[in-house]
C-alpha cells in the first residue's frame, strides 16, 4: 500500500476526517500499538472487523495534526520540515490501510465491502484535505522554487519532485470554486469504482454450472471433476457436479468439455458478467464512471482523461499507446484467423459444419494443438505440482541473486490457506518477507496479484523491511491430492514472484519514490517468465508428482515447439481489452444515456476483431480499468513485454540465461531504486540503449 505523498494516488486508503468517534483502548486494537509478531507482520488473527474503522479514524486525526503541524511550523520551509516531514506523515493510516486493503481483496465479506462504501467518502475527502490545503501547498512550493539552491542528492531531490508534481496533478493550483468541484467529483469515482468491484464479485459468485448427469462431464479432466464434486459437496449438493466462474474452473470447462451446451452456458455465463440487468449491473456504473473521469480531466486542464494519466507514463500519450497497439494488431488478428483454420478444420474432422462460435475455440483449439504438436496439456500438470513449481522460481531468483527463501512456521497468516518465507540477500542479510496464497474462494477477487501488509522504508537510519504478498487463484486439488497447475498457472506465479522480488529489492528512504510508473512497473514480473519453461529450470522443479521423474526432454520439446502456437488469439484478446480501455479515455464527450455495450461492439468490431473471441475483459467485468487500477493503463502489460523480451536478450546473449553480471546489473538498476531515476533512464542504465519491438514479435510468434 502506497504512502499518501506518493504522487497522492487515489487508490491509496490513508484519508479520513477528524476523529470525532471515542477510541478503543489501545491493547483492545491491535492498529493502535505496536505489533510484537516475528518480523513485526500484522497479527492477522487479533485483527476484527471492528479495529478498522476506529483505528482508520485515529490515523486519519493524527495524520491532519501533522499536516498541521508542518503548517504551523514558523520556520522557513525546508526540505526536512516540509517535504521529509510530509512524507513521514501518515503512519497509522498506511498500517492500518494495508492490511484493510489486503485483506478485502483476499477475504472480504459483505461487512467488509459495507465498511468501504463507509469509509470511501471519508478517504477521498481528507486526501483532498491534505492536497488542497492552501499553506501546506505554499511550503511544499517554496521549497521546490529554490531546489537549485538545496544541494539536494538524487533521491531527495526526485521527492521533492514528485510531492510538488503530486499537490499539483491533485488540484492545489485550481481556483476555490473548481477545487470543490474537484473533491465532488474525487469523491463520486471512488465510489463508483469501488461500486463496479463489489458488483463484479457478486456476479462471479452467483453463477453455478450444476451438472447431475455423469454423461455431461464427458471430455473433463479427473481432477477437475473430483474439485467439482467437492464444490458441490461443500453447497449440500453431493453426487452432482458444480462448476463456477473462477478461471481454474471455468477456463479449463471450456477447454475439455465435450458438451457444447453446456460449454455455451458457462461461457455466456462468464462473458455476461455484470450485464445482467439486476442488482449487480455494471452498464450505468461505467457510463457514469467515464464521464466523471472526463469531467475531472476536463477540470484539471486536459481534453481526455487518458491525456491527464498517461503524462506521468512512460508512454507520455495516446499517440504512442495506440502507435504500439496497432502495430501488433495487424499481425496478431492474421495469427488469429490462421488459428481459427484450424479450429474449423477439428470441427470438419468430427464430420460437423457449424460455424464455431466463442465457447468453441478453446475446446478445438486444444484438439488442433493436440494433432500438430501431439501435446496435451493434462501431460504437463503431473509435472508442476504446485510446490515444485514454487520452490523452481525460488531455485532461479537464487541462482541469479543468491537470495534464498526458507518457510515459515507459527506465523500469523492472513489466510489460513497462506504461506510465510523468510528472504535473506546471499550475505545473510534480511529481505523482507513472503506470503502467498494460492486458491480461490468466495471472498477472494480474481485474478493474480502482488501486494503488500507493509513497505520497505528507513526508520532511524535502519531499513525496515517489507511484508510482501503474492495472491493467485489456481486450480484447486481434490482432498487428499497435490495441487497440479497448467503450464499457464505456472508462468502466473513466475510473474507475480517477479513483482514479489520488486518489492523484495526495493531500497529507498521516502515513500515518495517507492513506485514506478504502471507501464514500468510489469517488467519484473514479466520478466520472470522467461525463465519458467527453459530446459534448464525445467529439469530443477519439473518432476511427475508420483514418480519423482523429470519432465521428458520430448514433452520438454513438444512444450517448446508449441509455445508460440496460440498467440494469434491471445494476443488478440489481449489488445482488444486494451484498445477497449483506451477507446472509453480518449473520449473527449459522453453522451448522454451512454451505451458502453454497443460503444463496446462498435471499436472492437470496426478493428475487425472475429466474433469468436471477446475482449479479454469485457466492459462490465473489466477491472483493471474501471477497479481504478490500470485506468488507461492495461496497455501497460503489452508495453512492459516490448521492454522484458528486449532485456531478457541481455542474458541471452551472453550466452548463460543466469549471468550474473547482467543479473547484478538488473537488480541494481532496475530492482532496487523504486522511482528515484525515470523509467527510462533506469532500463537504459541496465541495458545500454532503448528497447526495441523484435524480441517481442518474435517471442509471440507474430515475426
Amino acid at each position: 500500500m502506497k504512502h499518501v505523498c506518493m504522487a497522492f494516488s487515489v487508490a491509496v486508503l490513508v484519508c479520513a476526517t477528524a476523529c470525532t468517534e471515542s477510541k478503543e483502548k489501545t491493547n483492545e486494537n491491535p492498529f493502535l500499538s505496536e505489533y510484537t509478531t516475528p518480523y513485526g507482520v500484522p497479527p492477522f488473527e487479533e485483527i476484527k472487523l471492528e479495529h478498522y474503522k476506529p483505528a482508520f479514524l485515529q490515523g486519519m486525526e493524527e495524520e491532519m495534526a501533522e499536516v498541521e503541524a508542518i503548517c504551523n511550523n514558523k520556520e522557513e520551509p525546508t526540505f526536512e520540515n516540509t517535504i521529509v516531514a510530509l512524507d513521514q506523515s501518515g503512519k497509522l493510516s498506511n498500517k492500518v490501510s494495508a492490511v484493510f486493503s489486503g485483506q478485502n481483496s483476499a477475504n472480504t465479506n459483505d461487512e467488509m465491502q459495507a465498511l468501504s462504501r463507509e469509509m470511501s467518502p471519508l478517504f477521498s475527502k481528507h486526501s483532498d484535505d491534505i492536497r488542497l490545503n492552501p499553506v501546506l501547498f505554499a511550503r511544499v512550493k517554496a521549497v521546490y522554487d529554490k531546489k537549485e539552491q538545496l544541494n539536494l542528492n538524487k533521491e531527495q531531490a526526485k521527492l521533492l519532485e514528485e510531492t510538488y508534481k503530486g499537490f499539483v496533478r491533485g488540484g492545489a493550483n485550481l481556483p476555490a470554486d473548481k477545487q470543490e468541484k474537484l473533491r465532488e467529483l474525487n469523491s463520486e469515482i471512488s465510489m463508483l469504482q469501488l461500486t463496479f468491484g463489489q458488483n463484479m464479485l457478486q456476479e462471479t459468485n452467483d453463477f453455478q454450472l450444476i451438472i447431475e448427469k455423469e454423461e455431461d462431464l464427458s471430455g473433463l479432466p479427473e481432477s477437475l471433476i473430483a474439485n467439482a464434486a467437492a464444490v458441490a459437496k461443500a453447497a449440500d449438493m453431493e453426487g452432482k457436479w458444480i462448476f463456477t466462474l473462477q478461471n481454474p474452473s471455468v477456463m479449463p470447462f471450456l477447454q475439455y468439455a465435450d458438451n457444447r451446451e453446456l460449454r455455451e452456458k458457462i461461457f455466456k455465463g462468464y462473458t455476461m458478467r455484470g450485464n445482467n440487468n439486476n442488482e449487480a449491473d455494471n452498464k450505468k456504473v461505467v457510463a457514469e464512471l467515464v464521464a466523471k473521469r472526463l469531467e475531472k480531466a476536463k477540470l484539471m486542464g486536459y481534453d481526455t482523461y487518458a491525456a491527464f494519466v498517461l503524462e506521468e507514463r512512460m508512454s507520455k500519450d495516446a499517440k504512442s499507446v495506440y502507435d504500439l497497439l496497432n502495430e501488433l494488431w495487424t499481425p496478431a488478428l492474421a495469427k488469429a484467423k490462421e488459428e481459427l483454420n484450424d479450429i474449423k478444420a477439428e470441427i470438419r474432422k468430427e464430420g460437423k459444419s457449424f460455424e464455431p462460435e466463442g465457447w468453441d475455440w478453446r475446446y478445438y483449439f486444444e484438439k488442433a494443438k493436440k494433432a500438430k504438436f501431439d501435446l496435451d496439456e493434462n501431460e504437463v500438470r503431473p509435472y508442476l505440482k504446485l510446490e515444485n513449481v514454487r520452490d523452481g522460481a525460488f531455485w532461479v531468483a537464487n541462482k541469479l541473486y543468491g537470495i534464498t527463501f526458507k518457510q515459515l512456521d507459527n506465523m500469523p497468516l492472513p489466510h489460513p490457506e497462506a504461506q510465510a518465507f523468510e528472504c535473506k540477500d546471499k550475505d545473510g542479510t534480511l529481505l523482507g518477507v513472503l506470503y502467498m496464497d494460492f486458491f480461490p474462494r468466495a471472498s477472494k477477487r480474481g485474478g493474480a496479484w502482488c501486494g503488500g501488509y507493509r513497505s520497505q522504508t528507513y526508520e532511524a537510519g535502519k531499513r525496515v523491511v517489507p511484508v510482501v504478498t503474492i495472491v493467485c487463484n489456481f486450480s484447486q486439488p481434490a482432498a487428499g491430492q497435490p495441487a497440479l497447475l497448467s503450464a499457464d498457472e505456472a508462468e502466473t506465479l513466475f510473474h507475480e514472484f517477479g513483482h514479489g522480488l520488486h518489492s523484495l529489492f526495493r531500497d529507498v528512504h521516502y515513500y515518495g519514490i517507492s513506485g514506478v510508473p504502471r507501464d514500468f512497473v510489469e517488467l519484473p514480473s514479466q520478466i520472470m517468465e522467461h525463465w519458467v519453461f527453459e530446459p534448464e529450470v525445467l529439469k530443477q522443479y519439473a518432476k511427475h508428482y508420483e514418480t519423482g521423474e523429470v519432465m521428458p526432454t520430448a514433452l520438454i520439446e513438444k512444450l517448446d515447439k508449441s509455445g508460440k502456437y496460440g498467440q494469434g488469439f491471445v494476443t488478440t484478446e489481449y489488445l482488444a481489452a486494451s484498445l477497449l480501455d483506451m477507446d472509453y479515455h480518449v473520449l473527449t464527450e459522453i453522451p448522454a444515456n451512454f451505451d458502453v455495450m454497443e460503444f463496446e461492439n462498435k471499436v472492437l468490431s470496426d478493428r475487425g476483431i472475429l466474433k469468436q473471441i471477446p475482449s479479454r475483459y469485457r466492459t462490465t467485468y473489466f477491472n483493471h480499468t474501471m477497479g481504478g487500477g490500470y485506468t488507461a493503463g492495461y496497455y501497460s502489460y503489452i508495453w512492459a513485454e516490448v521492454l522484458d523480451a528486449d532485456a531478457y536478450q541481455a542474458f541471452v546473449e551472453t550466452g548463460d540465461i543466469f549471468n550474473q553480471e547482467v543479473a547484478v546489473k538488473f537488480r541494481n538498476y532496475v530492482l532496487t531504486p523504486g522511482g528515484i531515476d525515470d523509467a527510462m533512464d533506469m532500463y537504459v542504465n541496465f541495458r545500454g540503449k532503448r528497447p526495441n519491438t523484435e524480441p517481442l514479435l518474435k517471442n509471440r510468434g507474430l515475426k
